[in-house]
């Protein structure tokens, strides 16, 4: 079976499903999130008949709800995560070397007030080994009156200077897209809208999984020599039952402002005066993000988080605590997201502060399974090569990282009348793609939406080749339009309409729906919180 296709959509999945029960595939792998999309991506390199599901849509959860950060991880360094650090340190470069117009450098500014913790000399000192698990130097300190240049606006009383360092940024639900579609051309069969409700085994050991397909009800039995879980914060779902709990879902939110309401050239990063945590404010597609909570999260893992007042409350206050003059309020808020962290912590009583707990993975593992719990963005690949490890093991085959790339060269190839700077963000976004995406510039124009960097021809190439089965794909994760627009981009409804609908094969009844649906989604999920009388 040839899983590549020219157009990855609903007509391509609809034809796919029936097949799918003829095949003995050597992998299934659950989760079409970063994690799982890595494991497919590694094992697909390698010849494996592997199959992706995921029950939503491709980074639905966490994975399009980040803080959108490559890094190495500071604050790991002083909580003695050694290894962590280093392989993020590692990874991070990597894919700054392998996907530039993806990931991008970001500078880092920490300001240091008078009587402040950590101080320059401290923070240099924990800097200082960041570079050297990294290879390179990439800090120095600014003194007040520099800062007042780099970050204006920035609250001056007591203020000493600042250390700048670098980390990266991505657009988390692109590298995910990234990432698959080199799965799908090296011969993975790729499917979201298909939930797996039931871990088949037989003798003792795990060989399958029965499905069900979200679009039409239908069901599906599948065999597999073993399974790969990569389900983020579902991860304990389908272990067997008397297994025990270990995953703590931790919730960080995000508000979204437009850039000229709080423009910042870099990402700042500053401790929260309320609790001493670690917040930023950086610079994203033209907008400025605020991050992140760090809370346990108890409400129902099937509805998606979104953030409450109070978060709403803490990050406004973050906002008011490092640029005062800027006097921002609820009102300046473009939009809202929350992801849940799966971090694999301490049970019931035991369990401590959320910030304290490690974000290192661990791997469970029972006959024909193994499931992936934990870890962070920045190190998929690593965490996709153990996983794959454990995997080979099951079948007997032998398996080593040969550190080959993740994503393929992209070659120059200028589209006429896009700039360097536009052409280097798509071939990042789009990779192997991106001649296709040259047709549709040719035939759909050169135009943004909006005042995002963002083509129309993209969202052209998204409905023909993207796998979307509703708006909410297109708008959220195949682009960012829904966050970064107002009101989820709905002035620009019209044009979305007479461009998408008739590549989606939607008739007007399905369109309005689909409207009807994302607008309540929006309101729920990335919209200001409801007020409590």
């Amino acid at each position: 079976m040839t899983a590549v296709n020219e157009n990855w959509n609903a007509a391509w999945r609809e034809q796919m499903l029936p097949t799918l029960a003829d095949e003995r595939w050597d992998l299934i792998v659950i989760g079409g999130g970063i994690s799982g999309a890595g494991i497919v991506r590694e094992a697909a390199r390698r010849g494996w008949r592997c199959l992706l599901l995921e029950q939503r849509d491709f980074a639905w959860g966490t994975s399009s709800r980040s803080s959108k950060m490559v890094h190495g991880g500071l604050r790991y360094i002083a909580k003695g995560q050694w290894r962590l650090t280093r392989d993020s340190v590692r990874e991070r470069q990597r894919l700054l070397d392998e996907a530039p117009g993806l990931v991008e450098p970001m500078s880092f500014l920490m300001p240091h007030y008078r009587g402040g913790f950590p101080g320059p000399r401290v923070l240099s000192g924990l800097l200082s080994i960041y570079d050297a698990l990294a290879g390179r130097r990439s800090h120095r300190f600014h003194d007040a009156q520099q800062l007042r240049f780099l970050t204006p606006g920035l609250k001056e009383h007591d203020l000493v200077g600042g250390t700048r360092f670098v980390d990266a940024l991505t657009d988390d639900a692109r590298l995910v897209m990234r990432v698959l579609h080199e799965a799908r051309a090296d011969g993975a069969v790729v499917l979201n809208g298909l939930r797996v409700t039931q871990v088949l085994r037989e003798d003792g050991r795990v060989c399958g999984v029965e499905v069900e397909d979200g679009e039409s009800g239908n069901a599906l039995q599948l065999r597999c020599a073993v399974l790969a879980v990569a389900t983020g914060a579902w991860a304990e779902r389908l272990r067997p039952s008397d297994s025990p709990r270990q995953l703590r879902p931790l919730r960080g939110s995000h508000l979204l402002l437009p850039g000229w309401r709080l423009p910042v050239a870099q990402a700042l990063t500053f401790l929260h005066a309320r609790d001493r945590r670690p917040v930023f404010v950086f610079p994203w597609e033209g907008a400025t993000v605020v991050g992140t909570t760090d809370l346990d999260h108890r409400e129902d893992l099937d509805q998606s988080a979104s953030i409450s007042g109070e978060e709403l409350d803490y990050l406004l206050a973050a906002c008011t605590q490092a640029f005062p003059a800027a006097e921002l309020t609820a009102t300046d808020v473009l939009s809202t997201w929350a992801g849940v962290r799966p971090v694999v912590g301490a049970a019931g009583e035991h369990q401590g502060k959320p910030s304290n707990e490690t974000r290192e993975h661990v791997l469970w593992q029972e006959p024909g399974c193994v499931t992936l719990a934990g870890g962070k963005l920045t190190t998929f690949r690593p965490q996709a090569i153990e996983v794959l490890k454990a995997c080979a093991d099951m079948l007997g085959r032998a398996f080593e990282d040969d550190a080959a790339p993740v994503f393929a060269a992209v070659q120059p190839s200028p589209i006429p009348g896009l700039s360097p700077q536009q052409w280097r963000r798509l071939a990042g976004r789009h990779g192997r793609d991106l001649p296709r995406l040259a047709q549709l510039i040719a035939e759909v124009g050169q135009e943004t939406v909006g005042a995002t960097d963002t083509l129309w021809a993209e969202l052209a190439f998204a409905c023909e080749a993207e796998m979307v089965l509703h708006l909410d794909d297109l708008l959220l994760r195949r682009t960012r339009l829904g966050l970064l627009l107002a009101r989820g981009s709905e002035e620009h409804f019209a044009a979305i309409r007479t461009l998408c609908q008739p590549r989606l094969a939607w008739s007007d009844e399905r369109w309005q729906a689909e409207i009807q649906r994302y607008r309540l989604l929006w309101q729920r999920d990335h919209g200001l919180p409801e007020v409590t009388p």
